[in-house]
């Protein structure tokens, strides 16, 4: 019988792994992979994902000015940036040793040039973290439900739709996974041994999550419950305060600059703290409960699969482990999440690993209802088949979608049907249209719109972009100030945001105004989008009427 009772007396020790169990997690790891390395160059040389050039600039200007202070603490994502550096670094002294680039300037020039050249080995690194966060959840899974709840576990994580997006983007959310993913083994070990070493072990792992991103601080629940759970009075409960100071030790250490440089810190948190949000603002503490659970965990794992995590959670909950630890842990990031004015699918990411084991211990909960052998293998494999085929058939979906986005379309079209010498003006980071020679615009705060060519001929920083975009959620024309829309006047309009912004006309009524100010004499030509993806992905062309 595979529950949480009948395993966690037992310590890694007596849970020896098989060769047979190597060689399937071995499998599903390669399988990971393979998923999260297939259109992992969705886009190129496009940046449709508005956060990846906000990271690649940041570590370009680290290292361009010979600093360690990121200068921007946002996520912080201090962690990952210096990762980032280091990939850069790698990129660039392979290629100037291979004589590709005669210089650091040329290399840099390369970059704006051609994105791909640094941002591809920067996905293939966030891969990387999502391949190790599949193995993470393989070893809590085994831990607190056993090797086959274990593997199952891996498995569904590796195919979940959303893990593996958030696996091919520049972004906090999968290292932020891993880490939080190693704390909360660390706070099984403590919750069997109680020792000294695990505890540290879980602040070190809390640390460098925070250090990554702010909200993984809530993982410390996880040592502080295990702690009060372990069976050894008073010393467990003085212990408890333990794993919280190396979190903080941690943290300095590895992000000095959040003391240093204090009062960014503050300016930045104020701007990431906002009531609304085009897209994603929230619903009230239970309509952002329901939110969670009907949009990013119902669509990655469908309602057979949210059947089976309500059913793992329950057999769950008749452990130690699963009582004490892993149920509270989760109840506590979901409830801290569901309190943010704001909603976002990628937040619970680090929630998947969890919600795959609880699905996992479902399973293995409904083979034992029925008597064992082939029986029960075949109750099983039906049910894994049938929720493993749901799910994979929406990354498949996902994944193929996200390699044929609008944007990309657009671009294909306006080279087709405009001239070359015709100005242009984008909302996303089109490098695609950069080979064109004509005038290319796009929208930067308070500086209005600004030509392309010039800003990357420059080398864009961007601690001055972020000082142009002060208190607006979105680089586009809708924040822009109504005078600075007489700058922004091109040829051909090419607009991502303008039918996310109508669909929330009541919400966004001053930006919805700059739109329409902006198209005024201009006729909507090509409108690329897919069925049921209304304004979220809908990219609209307009050009010059011939009068204006």
């Amino acid at each position: 019988m595979i529950v949480a009772r009948k395993t966690e007396t037992a310590g890694p020790a007596r849970m020896p792994t098989s060769r047979a169990e190597h060689a399937a997690i071995a499998l599903i790891l390669l399988f990971a992979a393979g998923m999260r390395l297939w259109h992992i160059d969705f886009g190129l040389p496009a940046l449709n994902d508005p956060d990846e050039p906000v990271f690649i600039m940041t570590v370009l200007d680290m290292l361009r000015e010979g600093r360690l202070n990121p200068g921007w603490f946002g996520h912080p994502a201090t962690l990952l940036f210096y990762l980032l550096a280091l990939v850069i670094v790698g990129v660039a002294g392979t290629g100037l040793m291979l004589g590709r680039w005669a210089s650091t300037d040329a290399f840099v020039a390369a970059v704006f040039a051609d994105p791909a050249t640094i941002v591809l080995p920067m996905r293939v690194m966030i891969a990387g973290f999502g391949v190790a966060s599949v193995a993470m959840t393989w070893r809590i899974g085994r831990r607190i439900a056993g090797p086959a709840a274990g593997l199952v576990a891996a498995l569904l994580l590796s195919i979940n739709a959303l893990h593996v997006e958030l696996s091919q983007v520049i972004r906090t959310d999968m290292l932020v996974t891993l880490l939080m993913g190693w704390c909360l083994l660390a706070a099984l070990a403590i919750l069997e041994r109680g020792r000294v070493r695990d505890h540290v072990i879980a602040g070190i792992a809390a640390g460098l999550a925070c250090a990554t991103k702010w909200p993984a601080f809530l993982i410390l629940a996880a040592p502080a419950l295990a702690s009060f759970g372990h069976r050894g009075g008073g010393r467990d409960r003085r212990l408890a305060l333990l794993a919280p100071a190396v979190a903080v030790v941690t943290l300095i250490i590895v992000s000095p600059y959040l003391l240093l440089d204090w009062q960014t810190v503050v300016h930045d948190l104020r701007g990431e703290a906002r009531p609304l949000h085009l897209g994603a603002t929230g619903h009230g503490l239970i309509g952002n409960l329901w939110w969670y659970v009907s949009h990013p965990l119902y669509q990655t794992f469908g309602g057979a699969g949210l059947g089976l995590i309500a059913i793992g959670a329950a057999a769950l909950a008749r452990g130690r482990a699963g009582r004490l630890v892993i149920l509270p842990t989760f109840a506590v990031i979901l409830l801290a999440l569901a309190a943010q004015p704001l909603v976002w699918a990628r937040w619970i990411v680090p929630l998947l690993p969890l919600a795959a084991i609880m699905a996992a211990a479902g399973l293995c909960r409904m083979m034992d209802l029925v008597p064992k052998g082939w029986g029960q293998l075949a109750v099983g494999g039906v049910i894994l088949a049938t929720v493993s085929a749901g799910m994979t058939s929406t990354t498949y979906a996902r994944q193929r979608a996200r390699s044929d986005d609008p944007r990309q379309a657009a671009s294909a079209w306006v080279n087709r049907h405009v001239p070359a010498t015709q100005s242009i003006l984008v909302e996303h980071a089109a490098f695609d249209l950069l080979r064109r020679p004509g005038v290319m615009l796009f929208p930067l705060g308070s500086a209005g719109c600004v030509d392309v060519r010039t800003a990357l001929a420059g080398a864009p920083s961007h601690r001055r972009i972020n000082k142009l975009r002060e208190r607006r959620a979105i680089v586009d024309l809708g924040h822009l100030d109504e005078a600075a829309l007489t700058r922004c006047r091109a040829d051909v309009l090419i607009l991502s945001n303008y039918a996310r912004y109508r669909a929330e006309a009541a919400r966004f009524p001053r930006e919805v105004a700059n739109y329409r100010r902006l198209v005024a004499g201009y006729t909507a030509r090509a409108t690329f989008g897919r069925a049921g993806e209304e304004g979220e992905r809908q990219v609209e062309v307009f050009m010059r009427d011939a009068a204006q």
